[in-house]
């Protein structure tokens, strides 16, 4: 396959149905993050998927390995705990295949992503918000538990999570560029990571896996510390070569720097994702570095962002509150 036709692959193609036509995301380098002439910055942009995330690769897998095993039946609910693009996905796919979906999600996130799981038919359960992702794990546990009716897919210890990367995401990272010197991606489930890192590692052994973690205490949308006390079961920490801390001040500075420098709309991960991927780059002197940009900005326009200065949100407290996303 020539990269002519690669180029014009990214967005475009025919599908038979719009869960088909999830994947095949553009790779797109941004020149003004470069720290040197040998360092080349390139961002996966995932809110090009139907629903607008990453996710959307993950719930796909979820529910075709769930299908292909047998694992839904008459009668079951699907339940899955989520800070929103897990769940806005399979609210989607669900919905297209008829079987009803219970999401449990932390109380403080934005509307906007309560709207979209409504809009796409979900039920919603809210955990307490200070408890970020993990008290909803929790609680989703504990449902599925002392319920036979609900069919847990549980991304955060699936097989099927990880292997979308791994046949996909990272496939079509090593289809663009002929070599990876470093790849990034926020520490969330575990998915993107173990898939990616796994599969590129395949390709290049010398290739760099990095985690981007938020600082203990502080909830960065989407990402996760292992030191607040829980580790995904699909994680194998041996892959990561590195764990970077952001900080949620530092997560929106580079939201907005990605904004204003590149024209890049997203989500807030993408930011802290991007600060470290940087800071990675600083320290080589060549090659190709890649992160992952999870979500588009559409889902976090009420938080204010993207409007307020961010000496307005320091004086409002933002970084320091748990509600803030």
């Amino acid at each position: 396959m020539t990269h002519t036709r690669l180029e014009s692959r990214p967005c475009g193609g025919k599908y038979g149905d719009l869960v088909e036509a999830i994947g095949n995301t553009p790779l797109v380098e941004l020149k003004t993050l470069s720290p040197k002439p040998g360092v080349r910055i390139w961002a996966k942009l995932e809110s090009a998927n139907p629903t607008g995330s990453v996710k959307d690769r993950v719930a796909r897998s979820l529910i075709a390995d769930a299908e292909e095993k047998g694992l839904i039946g008459p009668g079951q609910v699907v339940l899955e705990p989520t800070s929103g693009n897990t769940g806005i996905a399979l609210a989607m796919i669900c919905r297209r295949k008829g079987y009803p979906l219970k999401v449990v999600m932390p109380d403080n996130v934005t509307p906007e992503r309560t709207e979209l799981l409504r809009m796409y038919g979900a039920e919603i359960v809210y955990s307490p918000g200070e408890q970020g992702s993990n008290g909803a794990v929790a609680l989703a546990l504990e449902m599925a538990e002392s319920d036979p009716r609900y069919y847990m897919p549980y991304q955060y210890g699936n097989p099927a999570n990880p292997a979308a990367h791994y046949n996909g995401t990272a496939v079509e990272i090593l289809e663009e560029l002929d070599e990876v010197a470093a790849f990034v991606a926020g520490l969330g489930t575990g998915g993107t990571l173990m898939g990616c890192g796994r599969r590129l590692k395949e390709a290049n052994p010398k290739t760099l896996v990095v985690a981007a973690e938020p600082l203990q205490g502080e909830l960065v949308q989407g990402l996760r510390s292992l030191e607040d006390g829980y580790i995904p079961p699909i994680i194998d920490l041996s892959l990561i070569d590195r764990k970077i801390f952001v900080s949620n001040r530092d997560a929106v500075v580079w939201t907005r720097k990605l904004l204003e420098e590149e024209g890049l709309f997203c989500g807030v991960s993408t930011g802290a994702i991007a600060a470290i991927a940087v800071r990675v780059a600083r320290e080589l002197d060549e090659g190709n570095v890649v992160f992952v940009a999870p979500d588009g900005g559409w889902k976090y326009l009420s938080s204010g962002v993207y409007t307020k200065s961010i000496e307005e949100l320091e004086r409002e407290g933002v970084f320091e509150r748990a509600s803030f996303w």
